[in-house]
């Protein structure tokens, strides 16, 4: 099977210091990989910026912003059969990129953000016979926020988590997680660790019927 994983965060430049990201690792993305090529999958990872060290074996592409995340997965979709998006993409970019450092003006800063692309949505769009598994990190309705981009993004599965004050997601390797499949069927999954939890979800993926 030809696995295609995301991870990590993206980062969209602001100036040439400074840039928009947000607090993902990237490990559980990583585990995936791992986890796939002890199955024998053919594995290409496409890794935002991390510190991760990049299991043997496999096909890496690293990227840094949404853009350029999108353009690597729109390419390399086409050559799989599953597709993790377990990168966290930052939501926004900057307008208009400024080439050199923003100086402090107090009261005349201001940066104008825009949306970046849904990446999700345009691959599963006309997704034919590929697996797409997305993430949902939530504050409040989880089920139902889960539920609604399952349907919107056209997902054959979601692993959809909480965050809380008590837990914190990013850098914690125990998770609790609840997956959502196309056919509405729901597991939750407590207390596993991150390398549990990338067992479990090909498990799912492997037993889908096509």
């Amino acid at each position: 099977m030809r696995i295609l994983v995301t991870a990590g965060p993206t980062r969209e430049k602001i100036d040439p210091v400074r840039f928009l990201s947000n607090y993902s690792t990237g490990t559980f993305g990583y585990e995936i990989a791992r986890a796939a090529l002890r199955r024998g999958c053919r594995v290409t990872l496409i890794s935002g910026p991390t510190c991760l060290k990049v299991p043997v074996g496999l096909k890496l592409i690293r990227v840094e912003s949404a853009i350029q995340l999108r353009d690597a997965v729109k390419r390399e979709a086409k050559k799989s059969d599953c597709l993790i998006m377990a990168a966290a993409v930052s939501d926004w970019c900057i307008k208009r990129e400024v080439k050199n450092k923003i100086k402090r003006r107090p009261g005349k800063n201001r940066l104008e953000l825009i949306e970046n692309p849904d990446i999700l949505s345009e691959v599963s769009k006309n997704k034919g016979r590929l697996i797409s598994v997305g993430f949902a990190l939530e504050t409040e309705n989880l089920v139902k926020n889960a539920f609604k981009k399952l349907k919107e993004k056209n997902l054959d599965l979601i692993i959809a988590n909480q965050l809380s004050r008590k837990r914190n997601v990013f850098g914690d390797n125990a998770v609790d997680v609840l997956m959502i499949d196309r056919l509405g069927n729901k597991m939750a999954v407590r207390r596993k660790s991150k390398k549990a939890l990338a067992e479990i979800v090909l498990d799912r993926i492997l037993n889908f019927n096509r």
